[in-house]
C-alpha cells in the first residue's frame, strides 16, 4: 500500500505561477506514485481514509452533532497546503493550480474522519461532474441521518469511505 507522506518530511514548498515545486531533504522529486484512474473517488492505496478514535456512536452527541464542532477540529490550511502540493504530485495532475483542488477528507469531518492523517486527505478535484463540492452535500446528508438516528456512524463512514458517490444509496438516505 503506498500512503502519502506527512506534510513534515518536505523541507521547501514553493507555488509559483501555477507550478508546485516541492523540495525533498535529497532535492530529489518524487514521481506520480497514486492513480487518477478512480476519479472522482481517490486511489485508495494512497488515501485509504482513516477515523478520529474520538469520535463513536456513543460520542456523537458531544462530537459530530454538535452544531460548528468541526471546526474546533479542522486543520489550518499551513497544514493541508503542504500535502495537498504533494498530493497533487502524487496523483500526476497535469493541471497544478492549488485552487482547482480541495485538500478533502475522504471521510469528512462531518463523519468523525480523522483530521490531519495524511492517509484520510487528498487533493480531491474541483472540476468534473462529480467534484469536492457535490461530496459536501453528500457528507451532511449522512451526518444529519447519523444524528437522527437514521444510520449508525458506522455505515456511514463505511458507505463514504468505500464509495461517497453511491454512499447516500448504500444507506437509503438518498
Amino acid at each position: 500500500m503506498r500512503i502519502r507522506t506527512a506534510a513534515a518530511s518536505f523541507t521547501t514548498l514553493a507555488v509559483t505561477a501555477g507550478c508546485v515545486v516541492v523540495g525533498f531533504g535529497a532535492g530529489t522529486a518524487q514521481a506520480s506514485t497514486c492513480s487518477q484512474s478512480y476519479l472522482p473517488l481517490p486511489d485508495s492505496s494512497c488515501t485509504p481514509g482513516s477515523y478520529n478514535p474520538d469520535v463513536t456512536q456513543s460520542t456523537i452527541d458531544s462530537t459530530i452533532c454538535v452544531s460548528g464542532w468541526t471546526a474546533t477540529v479542522r486543520p489550518p490550511t499551513s497544514y493541508t497546503n503542504p500535502l495537498k502540493a504533494q498530493g497533487i504530485i502524487d496523483y500526476g495532475y497535469s493541471d497544478t493550480t492549488m485552487s482547482d483542488y480541495e485538500e478533502d477528507h475522504l471521510v469528512p469531518l462531518e463523519l468523525g474522519g480523522a483530521p490531519r492523517d495524511p492517509r484520510n486527505l487528498w487533493p480531491e478535484p474541483h472540476y468534473g461532474t462529480k467534484t469536492a463540492y457535490t461530496k459536501d452535500g453528500t457528507e451532511t446528508k449522512l451526518k444529519n441521518a447519523v444524528c437522527a438516528g437514521t444510520i449508525t456512524l458506522s455505515a456511514a463512514r463505511s458507505a463514504i469511505k468505500n464509495n461517497w458517490t453511491t454512499a447516500l444509496q448504500v444507506t437509503g438516505i438518498g
